[in-house]
């Protein structure tokens, strides 16, 4: 059973002509939330990984339980003003208007080995501003964990050009 089988779009949400991505079919599909599990678990489970960072909402989903299958911590990446310590921040462009994200200053060491994960890559604005985050607390982005790639909203390039190297298990055409 293909990965992609699982996932719905919605047509026009949240806006006209978009078409949405919805991994929740997937997550409540038991073989098929495991079988993304694993296959990322089995693509990343040869390198030298420290700390998994995902980011807000259903970053946290995917990302929490790769790392529990691959035995690291869990970090999250949130909205500003979720986090209840010590935090410090990126602001980033949105197709309409700007977002920031957060970290702990104490999640990540210095030279620790991140893996950053999300469900989807669109544009890669969101995780260009995790990958700031991370690097401001000396972490080094071992790569960039997705289950879906956009590619044409051109997301996995930005990221490649800026010496990351994305992986997704699959892709939707056209978006």
């Amino acid at each position: 059973m293909p990965i992609k089988s699982l996932i719905r779009t919605i047509p026009h949400y949240p806006k006209k002509d978009i078409q949405f991505r919805d991994i929740t079919t997937l997550l409540k599909d038991p073989i098929g939330f495991r079988m993304a599990i694993d296959a990322l678990a089995h693509h990343y489970a040869n390198q030298r990984i420290n700390k998994i960072a995902g980011i807000e909402a259903r970053g946290f989903i995917i990302g929490a339980a790769l790392a529990y299958k691959l035995g690291l911590g869990f970090v999250p990446i949130r909205k500003s003003g979720k986090l209840p310590a010590e935090t410090i921040g990126h602001d980033y462009a949105l197709e309409y208007g700007a977002d920031r994200v957060e970290i702990h200053t104490d999640a990540i060491a210095d030279g620790e080995q991140v893996l950053l994960v999300d469900d989807l890559i669109a544009t890669g604005g969101t995780a260009e501003a995790a990958v700031t985050l991370i690097q401001k607390l000396g972490g080094v982005v071992m790569g960039c964990a997705f289950v879906i790639d956009l590619p044409d909203l051109g997301g996995s390039k930005r990221l490649t050009e800026g010496g990351l190297t994305p992986f997704s298990l699959c892709e939707f055409e056209g978006d």
